[in-house]
């Protein structure tokens, strides 16, 4: 829902300034014209009478907000948007995705598989459609469906904020031509820069605004309500794992090689520690030399 949008549009429409009488004027007279026309919504017993709502002297931006289960969610999509098309509006945004469940392979042959993939599809939706068209678009939405989770519509009565922002509108201008009858210096300067720059800000809230008067928002959620189960043709990695998983020549080689390799190590590696062994040696030889030599024992005893 853009409740939270239309709100902040709204607080944008009352309390910014205009560039000019006749820019507001302009987008106000918009607003009036739309909700003065004589437009008659198609009605339908399974619409709920918000969606066709026009009461006189009174102005509303409606949205609505459905989710359901359908048989196919890609067919349903397409389906949606070419009516959306068809009564003048817009997709905003579709977000169609498959949710894998389970996926497992299995070996048919010693070439060939078969991927099992269980999954169950989606789609989140957002549509802009004019809001006099707004029932004839949810009529047909609703009879795609298998199941109705929900559906909210909401009709949101603006006409006193609208009136309440003419009125400000009004002492903005007056404000407006305060500033003018200041005398000429940096601060009028910047009071009129400001000025014009909440005027650009109003003229786009005012658009805003009518834009949601004459479009209706619709999020729809959709899904299947059933797992679908999907047979993919692939090769058998297993058995190709198989066939090069050992090569006893190759790997005898390899060995060798290795093995060759691994005496080259050692001998550079006790080239390389060669002052070591050398001061070992020095220091046996002179510990052998010093050491004194065993008595010898007595004959006669």
């Amino acid at each position: 829902m853009k409740t939270t949008y239309i709100r902040l549009s709204l607080a944008a429409t009352l309390l910014l300034g205009i560039y000019s009488c006749k820019k507001g004027e302009v987008a106000s007279s918009d607003m009036e014209a739309y909700a003065n026309s004589d437009t008659v919504a198609v009605a339908s017993d399974s619409i709920s009478s918000v969606a066709t709502m026009k009461v006189k002297d009174r102005q509303f931006i409606k949205t609505a907000d459905v989710n359901m289960e359908v048989k196919d969610v890609y067919e349903t999509t397409i389906s949606i948007e070419k009516s959306v098309q068809e009564l003048g509006g817009f997709v905003t945004q579709s977000n169609l995705q498959s949710n894998v469940v389970s996926e497992d392979t299995y070996n048919t042959s010693d070439e060939n598989a078969v991927l099992v993939k269980k999954y169950q599809t989606e789609n989140r939706m957002q549509l802009r459609v004019p809001t006099e068209k707004l029932g004839e678009l949810l009529t047909k939405i609703n009879d795609k469906k298998l199941f109705l989770n929900s559906r909210l519509i909401n009709a949101e009565d603006i006409t006193s904020s609208i009136k309440y922002a003419q009125l400000e509108n009004k002492r903005i201008e007056k404000n407006s031509k305060n500033i003018s009858e200041l005398k000429p210096d940096k601060d009028k300067v910047d009071l009129y820069n400001q000025n014009m720059s909440e005027g650009n800000l109003q003229q786009l809230a005012n658009m805003d605004v009518t834009d949601n008067l004459k479009y209706s928002t619709v999020d729809i959620y959709i899904k299947e309500p059933k797992i679908r189960v999907a047979e993919i043709a692939i090769t058998n990695t297993d058995s190709i794992d198989d066939q090069y998983k050992f090569d006893f020549l190759y790997s005898a080689k390899s060995a060798f090689v290795e093995g060759y390799y691994l005496i080259q190590k050692i001998v550079v590696g006790l080239i390389t520690v060669w002052p070591i062994v050398l001061i070992g040696a020095a220091i046996f030889y002179f510990a052998r030399k010093r050491k004194p030599a065993k008595k010898q024992p007595n004959a006669e005893a």
